[in-house]
C-alpha cells in the first residue's frame, strides 16, 4: 500500500463532476451570508462525530459496494474527497491598539462577516486487489486542530482588522475489502467504507486552545467535527467496473446484492470507459458531465447557469461587496458574472444533445412516395388553428351534461368531487359559476374553465386565460342557464 504523491491521472475527466458534488450547494444565490437559504448549510454527504448522528437523524458513515472484473496484479487507485468546516470571525482593529469582535467589518470593496468555511481535504491510496482480499485493511486518518490569523488591509494600507479561523480535529477511517464471488467469471465485490470516528460529543470541550470551552449540544457544533460533501473515486489500473445501474444480465443478481450507504455510485470519466467510479451523496447517471458551456461553478446547479449568471450581474454594488466579503468562491462568482461576455452568455441560452439518427438494422426507411400536405409537420403552424380543419374550438365547443347541452356562456353550480379535490377547491363548493371554454386533452378528458360569480377579479382571469377547471361531473346545470 502507498499513499499517491500526485492526484491520479485517471481522475482527471471525472474530478470535474466530483468538485460539483463536493461544492453542490456551497453558497448558494444571492451569495451572501445573510441570504436565508445560506444560514442553513452543508447537506449532502456529511459524516457527523457518531455521538451526534443517530439521536438527530444524521449518519457517521456511509458504504460504497460495487463490482469489479480486475486483470492481472490490478491496482487500485482510491481517493476520499470532503470538506472541512472551519469557523471564520472577523475582529475590527481598535485605535489604542488590540482587536474587537464584530459582526461586520466594512472596506472599500466588501463586507467581511463570520461564515463558515469549506477547506479541501483529500485521503489518497493506492493498493493492490491482493492487499484487499480476505480481511482488508484499514486506514485511520485524522486532521489537526489549528488557528489562523489573517490581517485585513484597508484602503490607507493600514491594519483594518483581522479574520481568524478556527479548525477543529477530525478523525476517520476507511474500512476496505475485496471479496472474489463465485461464477463464471472473475469478479470482485469492492466494499469501502469512510467513517468519522470523532470523539466528540455534544456538551463536550474542543480540548484545543481557545475552543477548549465546553460547546453547546447542536449542529452547529458539530458541523466543524464532520466530513462534508464526503464521496469517493475509484479506479483500477487494468480490468473495469460493472454499472451499478445498467449492469450485464449476467452480473444482475450480484449488483442487486450490493448494500450502498447513504452513497450512490456510477461509472465516471470518459463515455465508454469502465476503470473509474465516482461514489457520490447525490444520484446521477452514469458517466456524468459538467455541460462545455458551463463557464464556472455557480455552486447552485449548472443547468440554471444563465440565470444566475444575468441575476448576479443584476445585483447592487452594496449586494455585490457583500457577496465578495461572505466567501472568496461567492467573490469569483460575482467576478465570473460580471466579465461573461456576450457570446458566452448566449452560449448559455441552452443546447440540444438528444437528437441522434434512428435507423433500421439495414439503414434509414426510405420515402417511396411525398406525403400530402396534410400528413407534413410544419413547425410555423400552430397546434391548434380555428381556421384549419380541425373542429375542436374552445370558444364553440359544447358537452352534455345531465341531457342539457353545457358550453361557453352557461351558468353552473360547482360541486368538486373528494377523490381528488384539493382544499381550494373545497371552499368553492356550492358557488355558482359562469363556463368559458370546453377544453379537451390529449388523453380524451374534458374540462370546463370557469369564472366564479362575484370574483372581482374574473375579468382579469378571462382577460389573461387563467381559469379554474372542473370535470363535467364536478358541476350541474342551473336552470334556466
Amino acid at each position: 500500500m502507498a499513499a499517491t504523491a500526485t492526484a491520479d491521472p485517471r481522475f482527471a475527466a471525472a474530478r470535474q463532476v466530483a468538485d460539483a458534488v463536493l461544492l453542490e450547494g456551497y453558497v448558494l444565490y444571492p451569495y451572501r451570508a445573510s441570504a436565508a437559504k445560506n444560514r442553513l448549510r452543508w447537506q449532502f454527504g456529511v459524516l457527523v462525530p457518531p455521538a451526534w448522528g443517530p439521536a438527530h437523524g444524521e449518519h457517521a458513515f456511509q458504504q460504497t459496494e460495487v463490482l469489479m472484473e480486475p486483470k492481472g496484479d490490478a491496482s487500485l487507485a482510491l481517493e476520499l474527497r470532503f470538506l472541512h468546516a472551519q469557523r471564520r470571525t472577523v475582529q475590527q482593529a481598535l485605535d489604542g491598539g488590540g482587536f474587537a469582535e464584530v459582526d461586520e467589518l466594512h472596506l472599500a470593496d466588501r463586507v467581511l462577516v463570520p461564515w463558515d468555511e469549506g477547506t479541501e481535504e483529500h485521503v489518497e491510496l493506492t493498493l493492490s486487489v491482493a492487499e484487499l482480499t480476505g480481511d482488508g485493511i484499514t486506514v485511520p486518518f485524522t486532521r489537526p486542530a489549528r488557528d489562523d490569523i489573517e490581517t485585513v488591509l484597508g484602503a490607507d494600507g493600514r491594519t483594518a482588522g483581522r479574520l481568524v479561523r478556527r479548525t477543529e480535529e477530525i478523525e476517520g477511517v476507511l474500512r476496505l475489502r475485496a471479496v472474489e464471488l463465485d461464477g463464471a467469471y472473475r469478479v470482485f465485490r469492492l466494499t469501502a467504507v469512510v467513517e468519522n470516528t470523532s470523539p466528540w460529543a455534544p456538551g463536550a470541550g474542543t480540548g484545543t486552545g481557545a475552543g477548549s470551552d465546553a460547546v453547546p449540544a447542536d449542529r452547529e457544533a458539530a458541523l466543524p467535527r464532520s466530513l462534508v460533501a464526503a464521496h469517493l473515486l475509484l479506479g483500477l489500473d487494468s480490468g473495469s467496473f460493472l454499472s451499478m445501474t445498467d449492469p450485464p444480465e449476467w452480473a444482475r443478481e450480484a449488483v442487486a446484492a450490493c448494500q450502498n450507504l447513504h452513497t450512490w455510485p456510477v461509472l465516471a470519466g470518459e463515455a465508454g470507459r469502465a476503470d473509474v467510479v465516482l461514489s457520490s451523496p447525490i444520484i446521477l447517471e452514469d458517466h456524468p458531465a459538467i455541460a462545455p458551456e458551463s463557464a464556472g461553478a455557480m455552486y447552485d446547479a449548472t443547468e440554471i447557469d444563465e440565470i444566475l449568471a444575468l441575476r448576479t450581474a443584476a445585483l447592487t454594488d452594496q449586494e455585490k461587496r457583500e457577496a465578495r466579503g461572505t466567501d472568496a468562491r461567492a467573490a469569483a462568482v460575482i467576478d465570473l458574472a460580471d466579465s461573461l461576455p456576450p457570446e458566452v452568455l448566449e452560449r448559455l441560452h441552452g443546447a440540444v444533445r438528444s437528437l441522434r439518427e434512428v435507423t433500421g438494422p439495414d439503414g434509414p426507411e426510405q420515402i417511396t412516395e411525398i406525403p400530402d400536405d396534410e400528413a407534413v409537420f410544419r413547425p410555423d403552424t400552430p397546434w391548434w388553428d380555428p381556421a384549419g380543419a380541425d373542429t375542436a374550438d374552445p370558444a364553440r365547443d359544447r358537452i352534455t351534461i345531465d341531457g342539457a347541452p353545457v358550453g361557453p356562456g352557461s351558468r353552473v353550480l360547482l360541486r368538486p368531487g373528494p377523490r381528488r379535490t384539493d382544499a381550494q377547491d373545497l371552499f368553492l363548493h356550492g358557488r355558482a359559476a359562469l363556463v368559458e371554454a370546453v377544453l379537451h386533452d390529449v388523453d380524451g378528458g374534458v374540462h370546463l374553465a370557469v369564472t366564479v360569480d362575484d370574483d372581482p377579479g374574473a375579468d382579469i382571469r378571462r382577460e389573461q386565460g387563467r381559469f379554474l377547471y372542473f370535470q363535467p361531473d364536478e358541476v350541474t346545470l342551473l336552470e334556466g342557464a
